[in-house]
Parts: C-alpha cells; sequence; structure tokens
C-alpha cells in the first residue's frame, strides 16, 4: 500500500507526473485492452475506449481518493468507458445494443485480431444472452481471472452477490454450449 501511495503522489506531482504517467500507461495497457476487449468485443473500439480510458484517468487523477486501490478506480473507469461506448454506439446506429452486440460477433469471426475457434464463438454467443451485468461478472472472473473483492471494487457489489451472479451465468453458459 505504501508503494501504490508513493507512486499516485509522484502521479500527482507536477515535477514526475509525465513519467510516472508513462509507467501507469505501461503497466496498465495490456489488461485494460484485454478487459475492454472483453467488452467490446472489436479491436478497433476496444483501441479507442482505452485511449478514452487513459484520457479520463488523467484528468481525474486529481479527484483520486485512494479509497479503492488505484487498479479498481482505473478498471471502473475503462468498464464505464466500455459501457458508455457500446450505449452511444447502439443509438447512433439506431439500433438496441442487444443486435449491436449480435452484429459485432458475427464480425467477430472475420476479425484478425480474434484468434478463437469454434468454441470460442460459440462462448460469447453464449455470454452476449446473459444480463449486462452477469457478462461483466462473468468475464473479469473466466478471462481475467479476478478476484471476487477486485470485481467487488470494481463493480461496486458485494462479493456475495458476485458469487451468485458468476454461478448463475456459468449455469446459462452451459445450457446454451450443451444445446447449440
Amino acid at each position: 500500500m505504501q508503494e501504490e501511495q508513493e507512486f499516485i503522489n509522484q502521479l500527482l506531482s507536477p515535477k514526475t507526473q509525465n513519467q510516472a504517467f508513462q509507467q501507469l500507461i505501461l503497466d496498465y495497457q495490456r489488461p485494460l485492452y484485454n478487459h475492454i476487449r472483453n467488452i467490446v468485443l472489436n479491436h478497433d473500439d476496444t483501441d479507442d475506449v482505452l485511449q478514452n480510458t487513459f484520457i479520463k484517468v488523467f484528468q481525474n487523477l486529481k479527484n483520486f481518493k485512494g479509497e479503492s486501490k488505484l487498479f479498481s478506480w482505473i478498471y471502473r473507469i475503462a468498464t464505464n468507458e466500455a459501457l458508455t461506448f457500446l450505449k452511444q454506439k447502439s443509438k447512433i446506429s439506431g439500433i438496441s445494443s442487444e443486435t449491436l452486440q449480435n452484429k459485432t460477433l458475427d464480425n467477430l469471426e472475420a476479425d484478425v485480431f480474434f484468434d478463437g475457434n469454434d468454441i470460442q464463438i460459440k462462448l460469447q454467443k453464449a455470454i452476449a444472452l446473459l444480463p449486462e451485468k452477469q457478462q461483466l461478472i462473468f468475464k473479469m472472473k473466466y478471462f481475467e481471472e479476478l478476484k471476487y473483492e477486485e470485481i467487488s471494487e470494481i463493480l461496486g457489489t458485494s462479493v456475495g452477490g458476485l458469487k451468485a451472479s458468476y454461478h448463475i451465468a456459468v449455469k446459462k453458459i452451459e445450457a446454451f454450449v450443451s444445446t447449440n
């Protein structure tokens, strides 16, 4: 915790801010890319959301109160940016978020940055049928292997509620995969 506070101080200090922020980008770029990609599914959209996330983090660092870990705070911003992006994209396209997600899934097979096989496509289609919050919880636990405590801080949900949502999501996905 002491190291994190020291790093936060470097991020806030005009003398060390640029170097510290470059380090933050180096440390978080890949895991945030994967997190955002799990939500928006499209590579180009993920890059846009990732860039917006780092801009928001930079603009709001002075408001970080340290009530959660820096990791959780940044992931919360990334999650909110990704969800906002999807809502705006569906609104601009004039289609529902479900339809947008289905179109994105259809395009996933042609995406050169997607290295999954038929089973991965089937899994993504099963996940797409889950309610938004269950999707997030499942993806964060299954793909990113985050601990329930970390997901709890990021999403602001109790650990018990997360465990229940994850369990329900797994059952729904198993049912979909076994029948399709």
